[in-house]
């Protein structure tokens, strides 16, 4: 890369080898990252303290050292940033397009991937896509995880995939009643037949036997259709927060919603994934792709989001306007993504703590053993920065 500076500039760069030129024929160039100067990022662009680039030789003879300083630095960086060539990056989401996912799509709309110096391709996830085995070939860069249990169940079965960064503080799974029937509380709920996927069966279904004594008796099949629900009032269904709610009440039911997180159960989701070689030999690439997208979260749930969501529908024609703005306005009233460790550490906050929390609750659930390496499911080294905080 070659960027046209005036003389006298003071400049710096995430691309490594690089060069610039002064306005005459002498070139400058530092020949790796951190070789000469101290490096940080920013929201902003780039800041670069007392940087110096030195210079070589060249056929025009000995170049001239180039400084930036002052408002000449704000006003140059942000034009090296875009100069920069982009690194392409594949990020795959756990499911159909939706508002769950719309941080990230914020972040392809508004430019934020692009101003961390990333060109991000988002790929659907569904029920026939297995997004670890994507990962794990390389055909993704990154992956949307569904819950620690998958983290976890990674290191069980020896699969190079660890977590670096928790979008949802609070996992949005629920269950869900009719009104008026005495099935207000999870503990209400003990020994009454409750709808449940083969998925939940072996993941959020463990706590609450754990927590509440239910019993695999009380298992009905759950088909993924609403219809079953609504026809028996005295049916109880899982769902997620921001999904199924909305629909019984397209239907005419105002359901009563118990989100698990509020009861204790401690999973974070939508989770960044990535193979622990992109952590090893990439971890600055990683650094940037977590930060542009916490960025994107913060702009999703506090900006105007007309751009992304209209990513949404490109990809998912299913989502409609008003389907979009429910499952948004439930995330943030629940503090799905900005509450706990997220309210003083940033978006994508993880703790040592929540994750031993966790596997204890789960060991003594019987679904890991004591002797697992949890630990090896997640990094601390890129979260928790307070990135997109004011």
């Amino acid at each position: 890369m070659l960027t046209i500076l005036k003389k006298g500039m003071r400049v710096s760069s995430l691309t490594s080898p690089f060069s610039y030129r002064t306005g005459d024929p002498s070139v400058l160039t530092v020949p790796r990252r951190g070789a000469n100067f101290d490096l940080k990022t920013f929201a902003g662009g780039w800041e670069v303290p007392m940087t110096r680039i030195w210079p070589r030789a060249n056929g025009f003879g000995m170049a001239r050292r180039a400084l930036l300083t002052g408002t000449a630095a704000t006003a140059i960086l942000p034009r090296i940033a875009r100069a920069q060539k982009l690194d392409r990056v594949v990020f795959g989401t756990n499911w159909r397009a939706e508002a769950e996912h719309g941080g990230f799509y914020q972040a392809v709309a508004a430019g934020i991937y692009r101003r961390y110096g990333l060109d991000v391709a988002i790929r659907q996830g569904g029920p026939q896509i297995n997004s670890a085995q994507l990962l794990t070939a390389g055909r993704l860069d990154f992956n949307m995880g569904g819950s620690l249990f998958g983290a976890l169940n990674y290191v069980a079965s020896g699969v190079p995939i660890v977590t670096v960064a928790a979008i949802f503080q609070k996992d949005p799974q629920i269950l869900m009643a009719h009104p008026g029937q005495g099935n207000d509380t999870l503990a209400a709920l003990k020994g009454k037949p409750i709808m449940i996927s083969a998925g939940g069966q072996t993941t959020f279904w463990q706590y609450l036997k754990l927590r509440y004594g239910y019993t695999d008796s009380q298992i009905r099949p759950y088909t993924f259709q609403l219809a079953p629900f609504l026809v028996n009032k005295k049916a109880i269904t899982q769902g997620y927060l921001t999904s199924e709610p909305f629909k019984a009440e397209q239907a005419g039911v105002k359901p009563v919603v118990m989100l698990l997180a509020d009861s204790g159960y401690t999973s974070y989701t939508t989770t960044i994934e990535t193979r622990t070689q992109v952590v090893r030999d990439k971890a600055e690439l990683v650094q940037r792709f977590v930060d542009a997208s916490i960025e994107g979260w913060y702009g999703y749930l506090n900006g105007d989001t007309a751009a992304a969501d209209a990513l949404i529908k490109r990809d998912n024609p299913e989502m409609t306007d008003d389907y979009i703005a429910y499952s948004r306005e439930a995330m943030k009233r629940h503090g799905v993504v900005v509450s706990g460790d997220a309210l003083d550490l940033g978006i994508g906050a993880m703790t040592d703590a929540r994750w031993n929390e966790f596997f204890e609750t789960m060991t003594k659930a019987g679904v890991f053993k004591p002797s697992l390496d949890y630990r090896r499911a997640y990094t601390l080294a890129f979260v928790n920065k307070k990135v997109g905080m004011k």
